[in-house]
């Protein structure tokens, strides 16, 4: 179960600072911006949906990100996951 604190602006933050730790340019990342051209790959997603898991108490399962194409993507999924 997602932490009662859990809100939209703290799970985006938490994403964006997970996906510059993966090896994306801070910079680069926009809501539109595909995965790919990041850099990030299903093993990256894998390893973010574990980050979410651990700090956030979030569960997502790596076949949550199988349809992910851009940032926003991941933020949806993850908003949903958190009932947010």
């Amino acid at each position: 179960m997602a932490s009662p604190a859990l809100t939209r602006e703290s799970v985006e933050q938490f994403v964006l600072a997970e996906l510059v730790r993966l090896g994306a340019e801070e910079s680069e990342i926009g809501s539109g911006v595909a995965l790919e051209d990041l850099g990030l790959d299903s093993l990256d997603m894998t390893e973010l949906g574990t980050a979410v898991k651990r700090q956030l108490g979030v569960e997502v399962r790596p076949r949550d990100f199988e349809d992910v194409v851009v940032v926003q993507d991941v933020l949806d999924v993850i908003h949903g996951r958190a009932g947010l």
